[in-house]
């Protein structure tokens, strides 16, 4: 009868312990290839250099494609499906559309370098190349290094329909963007850290349009807006503007990863409302007062955050494989 008990116990304690939502993240450790692909971390800065190298875009696309991919599904490399046999994936849904190219490109370039070492070939998933690429695109561009925790399976599933209110939109004000960072463990310092990935890439005139021509019949501009930027942006982006007219996120070092984000909302010069909107909300306003004179503590605080996001909805076991082909299911 004790045994029965003590079975029932341990049974009881087994299911407890998988049905705790980190469980899969626990699984996630630094230097996860070091027996399998013992050089892979190199290899993918290799392949990640070469293509910054060739363009600067390679940064905020990768960078991009890794927070896309991980709000959605997780961080399972589901946004580099592409779209086959009636099937409409991630990639493919409206708010991925603008994704640039150079973020896909990067991760399939890396993955080809690391499959061509024949001991690694297929052992290392395109979930953790993204995660790789993305520090390594990161400090290229003068932001954090850090260990990237590896692990991750690739999912087995990809669909347009999965992407429906998962992802921050730029007119989202503080309530809207804490409770989508919320539903991934992640907190208002953590969403405020990782919106300074606006500092590098840029974004079509359509996203902020209503900002500079008619944001309310009192007044046509946001008065949020600096005054003198969003005469800048209108000269930029007139009206009926060629929608594939693109400017910079940050108008004063765009191509470096740095907290001069955090200067320019106080400026008024943030491109999004849900940029500016950290600047002008009492609840939000310190923190970026505080990373605005303190590059040190940004880069703490958005390596903690990037650390956090990257084990959202991993894949483990049956529940995700090593795609052959990072756009395609194996």
């Amino acid at each position: 009868m004790g045994q029965v008990i003590n079975l029932a116990v341990v049974l009881s304690l087994s299911l407890c312990f998988c049905l705790l939502p980190d469980t899969a993240s626990a699984q996630l450790k630094r230097n996860y290839y070091a027996n399998i692909c013992p050089n892979v971390e190199n290899i993918v800065r290799g392949a990640v250099a070469k293509k910054f190298s060739q363009t600067f875009v390679t940064v905020p696309a990768t960078i991009r494609l890794f927070f896309h991919d991980c709000v959605v599904q997780g961080c399972d490399a589901s946004v580099i499906i592409t779209s086959s046999g009636g099937n409409t994936a991630e990639k493919d849904h409206p708010d991925n559309l603008s994704l640039a190219g150079d973020g896909f490109d990067t991760v399939i370039k890396a993955k080809e370098a690391v499959d061509a070492v024949p001991s690694c070939r297929n052992k290392v998933s395109c979930a953790d190349i993204l995660a790789m690429a993305t520090r390594d695109a990161i400090a290229l561009a003068g932001g954090p290094s850090y260990a990237v925790e590896l692990g991750r399976l690739d999912g087995l599933s990809s669909t347009a329909a999965s992407v429906n209110g998962k992802l921050p939109q730029p007119f989202f004000n503080l309530n809207q963007l804490n409770s989508l960072f919320a539903a991934h463990g992640l907190n208002q310092a953590d969403m405020i850290a990782l919106s300074a990935a606006h500092t590098v890439g840029f974004s079509h005139c359509s996203k902020f349009a209503n900002r500079i021509n008619n944001f309310s019949r009192q007044n046509p501009v946001d008065p949020t807006l600096n005054r003198a930027y969003a005469s800048q942006l209108q000269q930029m982006c007139p009206r009926n503007v060629d929608p594939r007219i693109a400017i910079n996120m940050d108008p004063n070092t765009p191509t470096k990863f740095d907290n001069v984000y955090y200067q320019n909302l106080q400026q008024g010069k943030g491109l999004f409302t849900s940029d500016q909107v950290l600047f002008t909300d009492q609840r939000s306003k310190p923190t970026v007062n505080a990373w605005a004179t303190n590059s040190q503590a940004f880069q703490q605080a958005f390596v903690t955050a990037i650390t956090k996001l990257g084990r959202v909805g991993v894949k483990t076991g049956k529940n995700g494989n090593i795609r052959r082909n990072c756009a395609a299911f194996n």
